[in-house]
């Protein structure tokens, strides 16, 4: 059911810590839908979200919902449950990639590279004695070190330790967004994102000019089997010293750079591990992988990886599908489409 116009619900909003960005995300596919030719069912997700779903009978329904329910497989499970194709990857994938320690353990599994990292629960911290360990995990990982919530999104929670005395502070810090920690090791260098779009169902439209989209490498999208992998988009924050949730979403306060810079084959390794990544964890449509390129080594390290990427102004994914010559209504029929080709 991939050809002709559809009625889609647009879920955006909820209640998490992400629901401005998610309102923003949710604005733009609408816009991107309707001049698609698609009708649209814009809905805040709430506690009237079944309902609302049921009485709107949608042919399918547009993830744009950041945060906890929107990328932790719930609310995928129940578009499941009552029948509606979704976009973006399923249950499974959306609570592999939500749970950061989860996906550390998995990629260090398949051998893709990671920071070393720890990760612990918090009710380990209060009744396991975990603290007592932080010294040797300090040792073995060694500063600077990062702690962030293992499932939070867009930055929120990450804290620093540069010295072993603050590093109890950031744990708690990170711990009020969520109830486990990960700990890793922090990467100096350059912050990259690689965007990942499943193959296209059929041949798609022509762009604004008439010709046919062309991938990375200059093959046209419609020939490709696998999932692609965008131009690398390097983040500059323009004043704090990492990328955090300010950074991201505040215009104008980073510099995005796309194609990225990079040295020789940086390029292609990142996209070749950002490919790995999304198939290691079962990502489906859409996703995007959050790489660094380390300043002293030169190495790359996968950090983590998104299945709700935003489409807000100062998106990645927006970005990178641009610099590839897909404009952001075919790339929302794009990630429209991955419904019915699960």
């Amino acid at each position: 059911m991939s050809g002709g116009p559809k009625k889609v619900a647009v879920l955006k909003g909820g209640g998490s810590l992400e629901r401005t960005v998610s309102l923003r995300s949710g604005a733009r596919a609408q816009s991107a839908l309707r001049q698609l030719g698609h009708e649209v069912v814009a809905i805040d997700v709430g506690p009237d979200l079944v309902a609302q779903l049921l009485e709107a009978q949608p042919d399918a329904a547009f993830v744009a919902l950041h945060g906890s329910d929107g990328e932790d497989g719930t609310v995928q499970g129940l578009l499941e449950a009552i029948g509606v194709p979704y976009t973006g990857s399923g249950p499974a994938a959306c609570m592999r990639c939500t749970d950061k320690a989860l996906a550390k353990y998995l990629m260090r599994e398949a051998g893709i590279p990671t920071p070393a990292f720890a990760a612990f629960k918090e009710s380990a911290i209060k009744e396991l004695g975990v603290a007592a360990s932080l010294p040797g995990l300090a040792r073995s990982i060694g500063f600077p070190l990062v702690a962030k919530p293992a499932s939070q999104g867009s930055a929120l929670g990450v804290k620093f330790a540069r010295s072993a005395p603050e590093l109890p502070g950031a744990i708690v810090g990170a711990l009020s967004y969520d109830r486990k920690v990960v700990i890793e090791r922090y990467i100096k260098g350059r912050d990259l994102a690689v965007s990942v779009l499943d193959a296209p169902n059929g041949s798609p439209p022509p762009d604004e000019s008439g010709t046919e989209p062309m991938a990375p490498g200059g093959e046209s999208v419609a020939a490709r089997k696998e999932p692609v992998a965008l131009p690398v988009v390097e983040a500059i924050p323009r004043e704090e010293e990492f990328y955090n949730y300010e950074s991201r979403y505040e215009i104008g306060m980073t510099t995005f750079v796309c194609p990225a810079e990079l040295p020789d084959g940086a390029t292609e390794r990142a996209q070749e591990l950002a490919l790995e990544t999304y198939k290691l964890l079962g990502c489906h449509g859409v996703a995007r992988v959050d790489l660094m390129l380390e300043e002293e080594t030169g190495e790359l390290t996968v950090l983590e990886t998104n299945v709700v990427p935003g489409l807000t102004e100062t998106s990645l994914l927006p970005l990178a599908a641009d610099a590839a010559e897909i404009w952001l209504n075919l790339l929302v029929q794009r990630i429209l489409d991955s419904a019915f080709t699960r």
